[in-house]
C-alpha cells in the first residue's frame, strides 16, 4: 500500500475520534491490546491510562509498545508505532497537566460533554503517557486513490509468483 506523506499523516494522526490500539507486554510475555484515547501534539502521540489500568501496570513494567491507528473508511489510512512510551506524569500529578487530558476528551467528546466526563473522573488519577514518532519505528500506509497503481497495495514479497500483480511495483 502507498504510504502516508508527512502531511497526509499528520492530518490523519489529528482527526477527530479515531483511536488508538495499544499493546503492551503482560508479565507473562503475552500481547495485551486495549483501544484508548489519544492526542497528536508536537509530533508526539499521547495517551492516558487510568492509574488501575491492566496496560499501565505493563508499561510500568516495560515500556515497548506497539500503537496502531486506523480508520475503517476509505482510504483506510493506518500508522503504525513501535517504540519505547515514556511515563511523563506519573498518576497524581493530574493538575499539572489537566489541559492536556482537556484536549483529548475533547477530541472524542464535544466540549462540554467532555467537560462533563472530566469534572465526573477528576477524582480517578491517570498517568500521562508519550511516544514521539522520531523516536519509534512508524509505518503508515493507505489504500491507493484514483491515478495511483493498484499493484502497490501490498509489498511485493506477499504476491505469488506468476500471479497478475507480481512484479509490478
Amino acid at each position: 500500500m502507498p504510504a502516508l506523506t508527512q502531511q497526509e499523516r499528520d492530518d490523519f494522526l489529528h482527526t477527530r475520534g479515531i483511536l488508538c490500539r495499544i499493546a503492551t507486554i503482560r508479565p507473562d510475555g503475552a500481547p495485551y491490546v486495549t483501544p484508548a484515547w489519544y492526542l497528536y501534539r508536537d509530533g508526539r502521540i499521547y495517551i492516558t491510562p487510568r492509574a488501575r489500568s491492566e496496560w499501565y501496570a505493563d508499561i510500568q513494567r516495560d515500556p515497548r509498545v506497539s500503537i496502531t491507528i486506523d480508520e475503517e473508511a476509505h482510504p483506510y489510512r493506518k500508522v503504525r508505532l513501535d517504540g519505547i512510551i515514556a511515563i511523563d506524569y506519573e498518576p497524581g500529578a493530574d493538575d499539572v497537566w489537566r489541559e492536556t487530558y482537556r484536549a483529548i476528551a475533547q477530541r472524542y467528546v464535544p466540549a462540554e460533554g467532555a467537560e462533563d466526563y472530566i469534572q465526573e473522573t477528576i477524582d480517578q488519577p491517570r498517568a500521562l503517557l508519550s511516544i514521539g514518532l522520531d523516536e519509534a519505528k512508524v509505518s503508515t500506509w493507505r489504500m491507493p486513490v484514483p491515478g495511483e497503481e493498484y499493484a502497490g497495495i501490498w509489498h511485493d514479497r506477499y504476491y505469488l509468483e506468476g500471479t497478475k500483480l507480481k512484479g509490478r511495483q
